[in-house]
């Protein structure tokens, strides 16, 4: 009776966690095992106002598209920073040489709360953050997956980031780009030119 009370409580507390950082109703569904409904009653009964303000319910499905992480230099390295967290947190893993996979089957409640915990310490590390929260969690299911995204090395300081496996990668990071102000994603009139 007791595990079971543990067990009913852990999901709910994930849910509630997982309402206040503007999560979608499948996300928290994926991982809590709460119906479409008793997730929006627990909406409706602690987050119709707080701090004065109702708490934003997003509807739909969840963000796919992968370019957004890697449009430019600063999407780049914000998905990086999180890729590492996720990596860190032990919800990625490195399957070969710069080949990531999930780190679990399923998600499930200590998925769900091990990526709050990565969220919120990428909010504290950028303090203008890029993507919400259901942008990072796409971010980590498309991680998991290895079809598109993928680790490389830069060759000027030996870090690991975040690519698109399909797009041209010049093995710069995207934090030397920025530091050298550098763009290394030419439009066409420059392709054009060389």
């Amino acid at each position: 009776m007791n595990e079971r009370y543990r067990n009913e409580r852990a999901k709910l507390d994930l849910a509630l966690a997982m309402i206040a950082r503007e999560a979608r109703t499948n996300t928290i569904r994926s991982c809590t095992g709460l119906s479409d409904d008793r997730i929006r009653k627990l909406c409706a009964q602690y987050f119709t106002h707080r701090d004065g303000r109702a708490v934003r319910r997003r509807r739909g499905k969840s963000p796919k598209q992968l370019a957004r992480y890697v449009k430019n230099a600063p999407h780049q390295l914000q998905a990086t920073t999180l890729m590492h967290l996720m990596l860190t947190a032990s919800l990625l893993t490195i399957r070969d040489t710069n080949d990531i996979g999930a780190a679990w089957s399923t998600p499930d409640v200590a998925v769900g709360v091990a990526f709050c915990r990565v969220y919120d310490l990428y909010q504290v590390i950028h303090e203008e953050p890029l993507f919400g929260f259901e942008w990072a969690w796409s971010l980590m299911l498309a991680l998991a997956t290895g079809d598109t995204l993928a680790m490389a090395t830069c060759d000027r300081c030996d870090a690991d980031y975040l690519f698109d496996r399909y797009a041209l990668d010049f093995h710069v990071c995207p934090a030397c780009e920025i530091r050298t102000e550098r763009r290394r994603r030419p439009g066409a009139r420059q392709f054009a030119n060389n």
